[in-house]
């Protein structure tokens, strides 16, 4: 049952953290820049990480982190609370309660649920009064600099001015890996984003450019793997970037939703083929599970052992020769035409 799917899951991420260039022959038009064994194993896979916010507020936000820091994931996708809850978690904590606990009675005592965790209102105060001064700077310079802030930027600034090693977005600043959240006001940010405009009107997100970035991603890649944790917009932002490059080569969806309704959360890997958004060549898994349970065997399977054993720094090094943005050949691109099209 989905043992089999966590197993089948197990093998894709470790086949798209081993893939290199070297894997596919060398093509007769290929640059000689990417002629050498040497070279063509610096070529590596691109690993798309989406999540939602859930995964943030539960304690998988250190296998999250992890990924962060070991570089191990090349573009983050998530939502406004994957966002803010990871910066409100270095400022307070959250607490463990129950699923069954009142919610009238939580209200009146200023606690908020999310699932089985407790969030005290105190914790968005804390929050507020970190991310206000921010928000001034960045409209200061927005005015003053002519500096255009999109989401991605907006995080990295962020990442940038908590400083500290718990959070995700500090190491994706330290490792500069984008994270692209296309819904950053739906929560407590936007809340901020809001209050700010009645204080001082004119801050702009520009969230244009950021689907251009993202897309360019997808596009400037040589080979993707994807994996999406949970669904909505999350895993639709990661799998139509991929459509821009005729699909992802490797995909794993660990959710629970059901595809009966149509929702684009519960659709099967197949459906995304259909749409060019996963290549019609690959091996792509679901794997219906609640994915806090399944989350930590798979950083301990296919991610830690490569940093316990050397193997990831050793291979990867400072990072200044890993190439993941390179183009096909000529006879390549002709190569996939053929195979999309069924042509001999």
């Amino acid at each position: 049952f989905q043992a089999t799917n966590l197993g089948l899951a197990l093998k894709q991420i470790d086949a798209m953290l081993d893939w290199s260039l070297d894997d596919e022959p060398v093509a007769d038009d290929e640059e000689d820049e990417f002629r050498s064994e040497e070279s063509r194993l610096n070529v590596r896979t691109k690993v798309w990480l989406s999540y939602t916010s859930n995964i943030i507020s539960s304690g998988c936000r250190e296998q999250i982190r992890y990924i962060a820091e070991h570089h191990m994931a090349q573009v983050f996708i998530t939502t406004a609370g994957g966002i803010e809850e990871d910066f409100i978690k270095c400022l307070s904590d959250f607490h463990l309660g129950d699923f069954a606990l009142d919610g009238k009675t939580l209200r009146r005592r200023g606690l908020n649920r999310t699932g089985n965790l407790i969030v005290p209102n105190d914790n968005y105060c804390k929050f507020e009064e970190w991310f206000e001064p921010i928000i001034d700077k960045m409209h200061d310079e927005q005015e003053q600099d002519g500096v255009i802030w999109t989401p991605s930027k907006m995080i990295h600034r962020f990442g940038k001015e908590i400083n500290d090693p718990r959070s995700v977005y500090y190491w994706c600043y330290k490792n500069n890996i984008p994270v692209f959240c296309p819904a950053i006001t739906d929560g407590s940010i936007g809340d901020m984003i809001y209050f700010h405009s009645y204080k001082r009107p004119g801050f702009i997100v520009d969230i244009a450019a950021d689907i251009r970035k993202v897309n360019d991603e997808s596009v400037k890649a040589r080979h993707t793997g994807v994996i999406v944790i949970g669904g909505g917009v999350v895993k639709h932002h990661a799998m139509n970037a991929n459509l821009m490059r005729n699909g992802a080569d490797h995909v794993v969806y660990i959710n629970t939703a059901q595809e009966f309704d149509g929702c684009d959360s519960g659709a099967r890997p197949d459906e995304a083929v259909s749409w060019g958004k996963i290549r019609i060549d690959a091996k792509p898994v679901k794997v219906y599970t609640e994915a806090t349970l399944v989350l930590p065997l798979i950083i301990g399977k296919c991610f830690a052992p490569r940093v316990a054993s050397g193997e990831w720094e050793k291979t990867r090094g400072d990072g200044t020769k890993i190439v993941y943005n390179k183009s096909y050949t000529p006879s390549e691109h002709d190569k996939e035409r053929r195979k999309l099209m069924a042509v001999n």
